[in-house]
């Protein structure tokens, strides 16, 4: 036990400390480099301390949405100018709507004219933070509550995998690196971490490890086939004009991103998948020792024809989700079904879905193969059960 034990905190220290060398390497400042446009702007929190003037109303189209100017006295709360009192004009329209009241707080941006003086540039957004980590607060609170150690287990593996995502996948593919490998690479290593700390050292973890890996790979080898035939790839994202545009003096590869962002959006359901198979065949085991390879693979396909079809249908609808308004733009508009098909917006969609759920599927034989084997190991002196 003792011995396990400290195999479980070596591992935690090693990749902890291999995270915290990379995230050092690929984020260190280059003094080659100059201040973006975005790093030169100031941001700052205020409150409105007075509303000077309001001639905005409610209007119907925007659906009682007020649409006009406020002038509006702020007091900044943070940064070199924290205290500084400054009148600025407020805009409302349709789309860009931050309707303040006393006392509500914003986010300013704000810059000095031609004399040197400070004035708010825009009001970009509402001040959302406090209320979004009272929200982050309660939904950690809920998970210990709910889930005890376990709980608290999956908030350091979901906090790993963020910082994994934003300090050295991020920075990998800014540098150059092939988005999918290191999409795949990172994938491994964030549910190695996650899995590690949930379970432990066992062979739960080493099944459901490889599993997730295998789904994660399958799935990349499924869209990059149709990426290949279709053909579809990075540029065909919303978002690769604006790339383009600011990633041009690096040496991004935008082809790949497609494929990334489909291994990412799927990571998480594959994960749940090779937990689930694996965790219900190793209690069927610890209840029924003598049972055979074959048996093992057998339940665990059936277990996981169950996940395929629900974990298949999460991943879809969430797609499906997330291009809801295209899907109503489509109706609006009445596009016939040919144009709606063969867009490149319904298509990444699409892709999204499919490649998601042939990772699920991939998982589901790979994972009872692992379990019918690993299980019935017995020479494994370094893995617990």
């Amino acid at each position: 036990m003792k011995k396990n034990l400290k195999v479980k905190i070596l591992t935690a220290v090693i990749m902890l400390l291999v995270f915290i060398g990379a995230a050092i390497i690929l984020n260190r400042p280059d003094p080659d480099d100059v201040l973006s446009s975005a790093q030169k702007r100031i941001f700052a929190f205020a409150k409105v301390t007075a509303i000077l003037g309001d001639n905005a109303s409610p209007d119907t189209w925007t659906e009682g949405r007020r649409i006009g100017a406020q002038e509006l006295e702020v007091r900044i709360l943070t940064g070199k100018h924290k205290g500084a009192v400054l009148e600025t004009i407020n805009y409302l329209n349709a789309y860009y709507n931050v309707d303040a009241k006393l006392g509500t707080r914003l986010i300013v941006r704000l810059d000095y004219n031609d004399t040197g003086e400070l004035y708010v540039v825009s009001i970009p957004n509402y001040d959302r933070s406090s209320i979004l980590v009272i929200a982050l607060i309660a939904f950690a609170i809920l998970m210990v509550l709910v889930g005890g150690k376990q709980g608290a287990r999956a908030l350091l593996g979901l906090l790993f995998t963020l910082l994994n995502l934003w300090y050295i996948l991020i920075p990998l593919v800014l540098k150059g690196v092939s988005p999918i490998l290191a999409t795949i690479l990172i994938a491994a290593y964030t549910s190695a971490g996650a899995l590690l700390l949930l379970t432990g050292y066992t062979k739960k973890t080493f099944c459901a490890l490889v599993g997730c890996v295998g789904g994660v790979i399958a799935a990349g080898i499924f869209a990059w086939i149709i990426t290949i035939l279709t053909p579809m790839n990075g540029f065909n994202m919303s978002e690769a004009e604006e790339l383009v545009i600011r990633a041009s003096e690096s040496p991004l590869k935008i082809s790949g991103l497609l494929v990334s962002g489909i291994l990412l959006s799927a990571l998480g359901a594959l994960m749940d998948t090779s937990m689930s198979i694996v965790s219900a065949l190793h209690e069927v085991y610890e209840q029924n020792p003598s049972i055979s390879k074959k048996q093992i693979f057998r339940s665990g396909m059936n277990i996981g024809r169950d996940a395929m079809g629900t974990m298949a249908n999460t991943l879809i609808l969430a797609f499906v989700g997330s291009a809801f308004n295209l899907l109503i733009l489509f109706q609006v508009y009445e596009y016939p079904m040919i144009q709606i098909l063969n867009s490149d917006m319904m298509a990444i969609e699409i892709l999204q879905g499919i490649a998601g759920s042939v990772g699920i599927i991939a998982t589901t034989p790979l994972v009872s193969a692992l379990c019918a084997t690993i299980f019935r190991f017995k020479g494994n002196k370094i893995l617990t059960r």
